[in-house]
């Protein structure tokens, strides 16, 4: 079998930032998966399984076909190791992002020893989830920073 990847996060939402990963993503690995993290513990903005359909739609668009959407409740180093994927993507925006994303790679090698992380630059440093949720909570449009089968869960 060819190189598996997953690309875990909790996506509330999926920005342009993310779609930008998972392109560059989708170009090196036979197959992609965007595992959506569920954290009984973290409130989310936008339900799972909304963000999911969004997430599949937007990839069907930009003829990511390669790629699929995921929902998992659970350590997402088992996730790959029970579905024998070797390779788990992250984004980095800045310094602060590969030194918490290190940590986290180092406690995932605990869990599953096989897991490689590799590491894509971010095209726009300034996006993110965070900054999405804020500005659409002050009415501010932000339609350039989501796929549109994302926005109209932001206009709930």
């Amino acid at each position: 079998m060819g190189k598996i990847a997953i690309y875990p996060g909790f996506f509330d939402p999926f920005t342009n930032g993310h779609l930008d990963i998972v392109r560059k993503a989708a170009d090196i690995f036979e197959k992609v998966f965007v595992v959506i993290g569920v954290n009984a513990d973290k409130a989310r903005a936008f339900p799972a399984d909304r963000i999911a359909e969004a997430i599949m739609q937007t990839l069907r668009q930009q003829r990511l076909d390669n790629c699929e959407v995921v929902i998992w409740q659970g350590l997402v180093a088992e996730y790959a190791r029970l579905n024998g994927i070797g390779y788990m993507i992250r984004g980095l925006r800045n310094n602060t992002d590969y030194n918490y994303e290190e940590n986290i790679a180092a406690v995932n090698k605990l869990i599953n020893p096989e897991l490689e992380s590799v590491y894509f630059r971010s095209n726009n440093i300034a996006l993110s989830s965070s900054m999405v949720k804020e500005l659409n909570s002050f009415g501010k449009d932000v339609s350039e920073y989501v796929p549109s089968a994302i926005l109209p869960l932001l206009k709930r």
